[in-house]
């Protein structure tokens, strides 16, 4: 996954020479104009050997593990990647520190900074003249052809011990087995075409079943025929693989694709057949092949695929998903294959507690099960045994072996946009609710997010979000009232795999508290442990995001890790009860991303104005009275929420109050929730990318406020404890026509309440 690592390296270069106009504008010294000439030189060259890298090694990445060559290179871009960003980050962050001050601070950190780009840019041309080097290697590093399923080798032999499945092992099928089989065999007289989709996460049993399926009704087509699809697939081969499977007898090998089409279609004409399409990775393997298949008789197809947007192709009410095994039936599962040689198949009183462990781990994935099951029948059923092979799966990360294989191919599917997203995920805890609305929030501000064409950055975010789902790498946990994904989580097997694959590739780490740990050049940290005293010591610099999930964080032991983690963008401390932040974060000018959510702040200091490049400053449900003055200064905020725990009173929260001046946050999205007066309510007049808005704790509010409709963008407005007066006029809204002007004022808003959001 370096990929993902330069592509993100690519849009920090291209967001550099954006600065390059404002950096020669803001220079008084000829000597820092040619030192900065020299360093955005080495930036445009930089980019462009980086743009063949990429292809380079998105192409690598299938052959990684089975080339110590391209491992070797594959590390060694990856290094020169990260030592790339810390350049270049240092420079935004050098950047930024000379717009503090007087103008005498300004012009010593000026001088000063001379001696810092030539620095910096030196440092670029040693790093691009190492790239070249890289590409003469990449030379020597022929990659293997890819050849139609020559990248699916592990898929293919997973797929195939799968459909080996023993009649005894088939559990917890039988509901949808029976599905299938209506669906692929109720109304034959009918003679009508219908696809059957069966989709899910890698090692559900997707194949399993409807190898089962297959078997039982192929007797009832005049033509029964099953190809497994490479993820590689050509049309021609797969043309070639259909046309061998249904009993073509005359040789296709040399046909054209033309001909190939035309001998399938006659030889399936007025025949009734089923066609099943094994691991169907895209709709666009359906399309290059369905007019081959002539309709007249009754025919079936089915697909499987660990896709969503494969499976929306079956006819309608005819797509099942598959879902982790019950408790009961991965017992079941597990006591069959560990016991396969015993009569009555059933666990000994001692083995059973550390069965149940090998079945958490499993987590209801049948793939998962049939492995450590298998691997155990041919151990001794004896408890020193069983735990050599339990502590050899500790040692290796949780990752079970021959479920990473069949894993990894969905990792590898994914775009380095997506691959950047998904491995973002695996910093939450096992079996974490992850909010769509921090999610999203989160990758918008670790830079994982381009805009697009007529897309917002949000409505981009959650498309990926989308995406990740519809592969069956995330599981939704909760819907809204509309549908839309509230939350979701990772299983825990796809998340070990994750995990494995971030520390791998320095993306991100966890640290649990248990035994040393090793910095190693890791970008993000997920502390899940309250002592961090090791991490002190571990020299941790260059961080990018720090994430805690521990209530009880000592936010002492934390100020050295942030006073030696300048570049840090991300520190979401959501949770924890801490009380007040130390000076240090005020000092972390590249901070895009502030979490102080269900903590105990009670006050925010005037010095959060130097975070000028914050877009999320999350304070809900905090005890913070009121937002400093400094707020005002942070124009590139996108997100503020901030409202404290009630102490008085029927509401659960009050608003915060805020300083005049918020018009100068034309950026702002959401701005939740404001105890405010009529001149704040003035100024949020003036914030036109305002999508959300709530007000509360305003009496003198008895009419809707001024300016509102000029907030064109505005989606949800929520005033509570506004006056009576105002609150029966909103009950009518749905009156509004023009000659009721106030009211006209806010119908172009989807939503508007009395009651306090729950964001």
């Amino acid at each position: 996954m370096a990929e993902a690592v330069v592509g993100l390296l690519i849009g920090k270069l291209g967001e550099a020479l954006l600065s390059e106009g404002a950096a020669y504008g803001a220079s008084l010294l000829c000597t820092e104009a040619s030192a900065l000439k020299g360093f955005f030189g080495e930036i445009r060259r930089a980019t462009g050997w980086l743009e063949i890298m990429k292809a380079f090694l998105k192409d690598s990445e299938k052959f990684k593990d089975t080339n110590e060559t391209t491992d070797l290179l594959v590390k060694k871009i990856r290094g020169l990647a990260f030592r790339m960003e810390d350049v270049v980050d240092e420079f935004k962050y050098k950047l930024e520190g000379e717009k503090h001050g007087g103008f005498a601070a300004k012009m010593k950190k000026r001088i000063q900074n001379v001696k810092v780009w030539r620095r910096l840019a030196q440092e670029l041309r040693e790093i691009n003249a190492d790239l070249e080097d890289v590409a003469k290697q990449r030379n020597l590093c022929a990659l293997p052809e890819r050849r139609d399923g020559g990248s699916d080798h592990h898929a293919s032999l997973t797929n195939e011990t799968v459909c080996f499945a023993r009649e005894e092992d088939l559990v917890g099928i039988k509901d949808n087995a029976e599905k299938l089989k209506g669906w692929l065999t109720g109304d034959l007289k009918e003679h009508k075409s219908k696809i059957v989709a069966v989709w899910g996460m890698g090692g559900a049993g997707k194949t399993t079943l409807v190898n089962y399926v297959y078997k039982i009704v192929k007797e009832e087509f005049d033509v029964a025929a099953w190809v497994t699809v490479s993820k590689s697939y050509q049309v021609k081969g797969l043309l070639q693989k259909i046309a061998q499977e249904t009993g073509i007898s005359v040789d296709v090998s040399n046909m054209d694709m033309r001909g190939l089409g035309e001998t399938i279609s006659n030889h399936l004409r007025c025949k009734s057949y089923i066609l099943v399409l094994d691991d169907v990775w895209e709709q666009k393997v359906w399309i290059d092949i369905m007019d081959v298949f002539p309709n007249g008789r009754s025919n079936r197809f089915v697909f499987t695929s660990r896709n969503f947007e494969v499976a929306s192709m079956a006819t309608s009410g005819c797509a099942v998903k598959l879902a982790p095994l019950e408790d009961n039936n991965s017992w079941k599962l597990f006591c069959n294959l560990a016991f396969r040689n015993v009569g009555d198949k059933k666990c000994p009183s001692e083995l059973r507690n550390l069965a149940v462990k090998f079945l958490e781990k499993c987590d209801g994935l049948p793939l998962a099960i049939a492995c450590i099951g298998r691997l155990l029948s041919c151990k001794p059923p004896t408890l020193s045994d069983w735990k050599k092979v339990y502590e050899e799966l500790e040692v290796h990360s949780s990752v079970i072996r021959g479920v990473d294989s069949i894993l990894k191919l969905s990792l590898e599917d994914l775009s380095y946009e997506l691959k950047n997203c998904f491995l973002h995920c695996a910093m939450f805890p096992e079996d974490y609710h992850i909010k769509r609305r921090r999610l999203i929030r989160h990758w918008i501000t670790a830079g994982f997010i381009k805009k697009q064409q007529n897309k917002t950055l949000e409505e981009v975010a959650e498309d990926n979000l989308y995406e990740i789902i519809n592969r069956s790498l995330l599981q939704v946990t909760e819907v809204n009232e509309f549908g839309r994904v509230k939350s979701c989580q990772m299983h825990d097997i796809i998340r070990h795999l994750a995990l494995h694959k971030a520390e791998e590739e320095c993306f991100g780490k966890t640290y649990e508290g248990l035994g040393t740990f090793s910095e190693d050049g890791i970008r993000r940290l997920s502390l899940q442990s309250a002592n961090i005293a090791p991490l002190c010591e571990s020299g941790t610099k260059n961080l990018r995001a720090i994430h805690a999930f521990i209530s009880n964080l000592d936010i002492d032991l934390l100020k050295p890790i942030l006073a030696s983690s300048s570049l840090l963008s991300t520190l979401d401390l959501q949770g924890t009860q801490i009380k007040v932040l130390p000076d240090e974060v005020f000092s972390l000018f590249n901070l895009r991303f502030l979490g102080l959510r269900d903590t105990e702040i009670q006050i925010l200091p005037e010095t959060v104005g130097r975070l000028q490049n914050l877009e999320v400053l999350d304070a809900w449900k905090t005890f913070l009275k009121y937002l400093p003055k400094g707020v005002t200064k942070l124009k590139k905020l996108r997100y503020l929420y901030a409202n404290r725990v009630a102490t008085q009173g029927l509401s659960l929260f009050d608003g915060v109050k805020v300083p005049r001046g918020m018009r100068n946050l034309t950026g702002l999205h959401a701005l939740q929730q404001v105890n405010a007066s009529l001149e704040t309510l003035c100024d949020v007049a003036a914030l036109t990318e305002l999508r959300t808005f709530s007000v509360s704790e305003c009496p003198e509010l008895k009419c809707v406020p001024r300016g509102i409709e000029n907030v064109a963008a505005l989606e949800e407005l929520y005033l509570v404890d506004t006056a009576e007066e105002l609150i029966e006029k909103l009950r009518q809204k749905h009156e509004a026509d023009e000659s009721n002007k106030e009211l006209m004022k806010i119908s172009h808003i989807r939503k508007i309440s009395e009651h306090a959001s729950n964001k």
